[in-house]
């Protein structure tokens, strides 16, 4: 590889000045630095929202070389790959000709076995403490590793080699970041986090079942450009993209705060779009950028398409309760109580009011009626 930087690579492919101060602007905007800092002034680093980012971006990929990137795939389905390739905001050939360089990718490379296990060996050596791993899929401990093994080598093993090295760990998908559907009860192989096993370096969980791909490569971007990871929450989350849950932005959010549930998928609340909370929907508790970015450029997702969330960006989610039972109540959470006790005072005090209504309208025409007579 050589030390050529992002912008003298894409001079060197054709690019204008233009077109690289364009995916400036695409950077921006993936790491989510465009929203207002009034608006969640707590999820952004304000060091870094000025009006020239733009500027500020294009002056650090212009003494940058680009990123290597090691991607690992363990206990997984590869689904979280799949959704990069579809990612708009940057997209992957954006985002992997321009800006990293992808060296090892199991599903991606164009070279196999021996080859492709000597390159990673040869990146690992020539960029250690430089290269970004990612990982995809849980990581098993039970049975020695049997679990899971590349090239007669177990996970654990692997990921252990290749985390010494690396300057930064993204662990994308709920199972490289919480464990996900491998780590369900009763977890026969012991799947793991990568968190959970390497504790020594600077890991970035982006959960999701599969993750947004623009929440990864925005993650990545502020990487590649800051050289450090963005301001993450108690679980590792971007704050960028997880400071919020999906209830917080969803577009059912005003039939919820009126009371009104759909209680089946084929009743008339359902068809009115009315809030699929009683459903299952564990939007109120789940922290993700679902109903801001959606999903195939802005298209939808889950619950505007008539599916409760599933809470997959949160920990255990598969374990955690039946995913269409009835919610009859808010859930007991901080963020919920106080929503759910508000509109339930709502409603009481409507009820309370349309009460007084009705009986303060029978009492006027019981005096008509008296005075008619």
């Amino acid at each position: 590889m050589n030390e050529e930087t992002i912008y003298q690579y894409l001079k060197k492919k054709g690019a204008s000045r233009r077109d690289f101060l364009k995916l400036c602007g695409t950077l921006v905007g993936a790491m989510g630095l465009f929203r207002s800092p009034l608006e969640g002034s707590d999820l952004l680093d304000p060091t870094i929202f000025e009006s020239n980012t733009i500027q500020k971006i294009a002056h650090a990929l212009e003494n940058k070389p680009r990123v290597p990137v090691i991607w690992l795939e363990f206990q997984d389905c590869a689904g979280c790959s799949e959704a990069l390739t579809r990612s708009q905001s940057p997209s992957l050939i954006d985002l992997v000709l321009n800006t990293i360089s992808v060296e090892y990718h199991e599903t991606l490379t164009a070279a196999a076995g021996f080859q492709a296990e000597a390159n990673k060996e040869a990146i690992m050596q020539a960029y250690h403490g430089q290269y970004v791993l990612v990982v995809e899929g849980s990581i098993p401990t039970a049975g020695n590793g049997a679990y899971c093994t590349v090239g007669g080598r177990s996970a654990l093993e692997l990921l252990t080699e290749a985390a010494e090295g690396a300057a930064a760990i993204i662990a994308t998908g709920n199972c490289a970041a919480f464990g996900g559907l491998p780590k369900a009860n009763p977890n026969p192989t012991g799947a793991k986090g990568v968190w959970e096993i390497i504790t020594d370096k600077p890991v970035v969980n982006i959960p999701g079942c599969p993750a947004i791909p623009e929440v990864f490569t925005g993650t990545l971007a502020h990487f590649v450009v800051f050289g450090s990871l963005p301001n993450l929450d108690d679980l590792n989350r971007p704050m960028t993209f997880y400071g919020k849950t999906i209830h917080d932005r969803c577009l059912r959010r005003p039939f919820y705060e009126e009371g009104k549930f759909a209680l089946s998928f084929d009743d008339q609340g359902a068809k009115e779009g009315w809030c699929l909370y009683k459903l299952g929907c564990k939007g109120p508790t789940t922290y993700n950028a679902c109903a801001s970015i959606k999903w195939d450029a802005g298209l939808s997702f889950p619950v505007q398409s008539g599916h409760p969330c599933l809470g997959c960006s949160q920990p255990d989610f598969w374990d955690g309760g039946g995913f269409y039972q009835s919610q009859s109540a808010p859930l007991n959470s901080p963020e919920i109580t106080a929503v759910g006790a508000a509109v339930g005072a709502g409603v009481a005090v409507g009820a309370a009011m349309a009460a007084g209504s009705a009986a303060q309208k029978k009492k006027v025409e019981a005096e008509e009626k008296r005075s008619e007579s």
